[in-house]
């Protein structure tokens, strides 16, 4: 029996030019078998939708550390809704104020990461998220 792959499309919307958690992040998932997508810097909101379209993702992950986040993320979700894509779970990581966090989880954020968070714990949400598995091995 195969195991379906989970599709991730890493993404860094805005000017931040700072990517070197979103590539960790990207080769951890990619380490636990899930097809990584990273779109590269300064993406805007309508690129990473139509990404996540054309690429048929499960999940997409949002790197920010400009502060632009509660600019940034409602807009990539409003955007993956008008494609029809509200199966799509979304993620974010970065420097998040933790008064943020409940917005942009009330806006359909399933998680908020912040530095040092642990890329087991990341890998093990969005398989629960788009599996509905709990990963017991971390």
């Amino acid at each position: 029996m195969s195991e379906r792959r989970i599709r991730v499309l890493i993404a860094k919307p805005g000017l931040d030019g700072h990517d070197r958690g979103a590539k960790v992040v990207a080769r951890a998932l990619r380490d636990a078998g899930m097809e990584v997508i990273y779109t590269g810097l300064r993406q805007t909101p309508e690129m990473i939708a139509e990404a996540a379209l054309q690429e048929d993702v499960d999940v997409v992950g949002l790197s920010i550390l400009s502060g632009a986040h509660m600019a940034l993320v409602p807009r990539v979700i409003e955007l993956l809704r008008q494609n029809g894509q509200d199966h799509v779970k979304v993620f974010v990581g970065g420097i998040i104020p933790d008064e943020d966090v409940p917005a942009l989880k009330e806006m359909g954020v399933l998680e908020v990461y912040g530095p040092g968070t642990l890329t087991s714990d990341i890998v093990a949400d969005i398989r629960k998220a788009v599996l509905g598995e709990d990963d017991q091995s971390g």
